[in-house]
């Protein structure tokens, strides 16, 4: 595609995901399925200059009224993803020259806010879990997020196919903590490698996995993931069951039920039962009522601990979102207790970063619910054999409680879980 017409479509994706009606992988790819044209580097730029003005918004918006043009186009240019030549062919004199200007800029002298590029209700929580470590963080979130696979432990071996994807000419790693994981580098056109057409793989970050690992499901037993979606954490732990006992994937969307069952075939799994519920007080929910052995619930959240991959979140919330949102994380929580049998394991988990959603969700239940009795997430690690436990927690009296993943600690998205045991 010709420079001019590259940036052209940028700017109007800019546009498009800037208004903020719909999440930005979902305009992304419905103007790519209206663009059937466009080849595999044209897609690239096309996504990662869309993801890129996302992150730095602030900064963007700081530096775009001094250009000249559309607004969306000023932004497109100054988050180019491709090759500064290249970008700079489709460029006037005038735009080069404001560019250049813009590229002078040393961070050190920006503010606070045009440096971190997040909303002023997220800061001072951030800053105040964190501490120094806030900025490590900020650059973390900046940079995007690497590739994580789940490799089958019904079917396959790690190792296996870490060797397989070599042969593919796909460079991959164990990851540090899950023993299921393998890291990959950029985006290679996975589908097309036979091992994950059989099932051997699923891509999966690796605090999700961890998540699945938490709950310890064991043969024969009778298991329910109850904000299941689209099933990664579903499938993980079937395989740790060996596809035997009883699994339930509930969800109130039977949309994102119906994104699990491809996937669930090419698994190989047959003890996985998806059902859509109503709410969490479904008829189905009742009658389950103490017969189960372990629960996950990984509730609806903020997301704001993926925002590598999902920078369009932290403009698209507020403050009053979230705090409505734990009122909904506890009521979901507090049916799902109910499923338990005595002895049952349940284990409370987000994908944010903010203790309303998190620690605030976990105490309030551990207060009202006596029969429930908080397990230190870090024995339970170590007892799975996962390295260094003690460095994925916090909280508690010896920082050991919770688990509490980081992007720029871990490597991972942003996760949190809480565990019980039914007494």
């Amino acid at each position: 595609m010709h420079p001019k017409a590259l940036l052209e479509a940028c700017s109007e994706l800019v546009r498009l995901a800037l208004k903020f009606d719909h999440p930005s992988d979902a305009i992304v790819a419905k103007f790519f399925r209206d663009n059937r044209g466009l080849g595999p580097r044209e897609r690239a730029t096309l996504s990662g200059t869309v993801y890129t003005v996302l992150r730095k918004k602030l900064l963007f918006d700081h530096c775009a009224p001094s250009g000249s043009g559309p607004k969306e186009r000023r932004l497109a240019i100054l988050g180019f993803y491709g090759p500064g030549d290249f970008l700079r062919s489709a460029l006037s004199e005038q735009e080069k020259s404001w560019l250049d200007q813009c590229e002078k800029i040393n961070p050190a002298d920006l503010m606070e806010r045009h440096r971190h590029n997040l909303p002023e209700w997220l800061v001072q929580p951030l800053k105040d879990q964190l501490g120094a470590e806030f900025w490590p963080l900020v650059e973390s979130l900046n940079q995007g997020a690497g590739l994580d696979l789940r490799v089958n432990a019904l079917s396959a071996k790690r190792a296996e196919v870490q060797k397989e994807l070599a042969q593919a000419g796909i460079k991959a790693v164990p990851t540090a903590y899950s023993p299921w994981g393998l890291r990959i580098a950029g985006k290679p056109a996975l589908n097309q490698v036979d091992a994950f057409t059989r099932g051997a793989f699923e891509v999966q970050d690796e605090g999700s996995q961890l998540l699945a690992l938490l709950l310890d499901a064991k043969r024969g037993e009778m298991v329910v993931d109850f904000c299941a979606g689209a099933g990664g954490k579903t499938l993980a732990i079937g395989a740790a069951m060996r596809n035997t006992g009883r699994l339930y994937a509930f969800d109130t969307s039977a949309h994102r039920l119906d994104a699990l069952k491809p996937r669930l075939a090419r698994s190989g799994l047959s003890n996985v039962h998806p059902a859509a519920i109503a709410h969490e007080r479904d008829e189905r929910i009742k009658r389950l009522s103490g017969k189960i052995d372990r629960v996950l619930v990984d509730a609806p959240c903020s997301g704001l601990g993926t925002l590598r991959r999902n920078p369009d979140l932290k403009w698209r919330q507020t403050l009053a979102q979230v705090e409505q949102m734990a009122l909904t994380q506890s009521a979901i929580l507090q049916s799902a207790a109910r499923l338990l049998k005595p002895g049952g394991r349940l284990v409370y988990a987000t994908c944010s970063m903010l203790q309303q959603e998190n620690e605030a969700v976990a105490q309030a239940f551990s207060q009202a619910n006596p029969d429930f009795t908080p397990l230190e997430v870090a024995e339970v690690l170590s007892g799975l054999k996962v390295e260094a436990a003690a460095s994925l927690c916090s909280g508690g009296e010896d920082g050991r409680r919770y688990l509490r993943l980081w992007p720029h600690r871990h490597q991972t998205d942003g996760f949190f879980a809480a565990v019980w045991q039914k007494n």
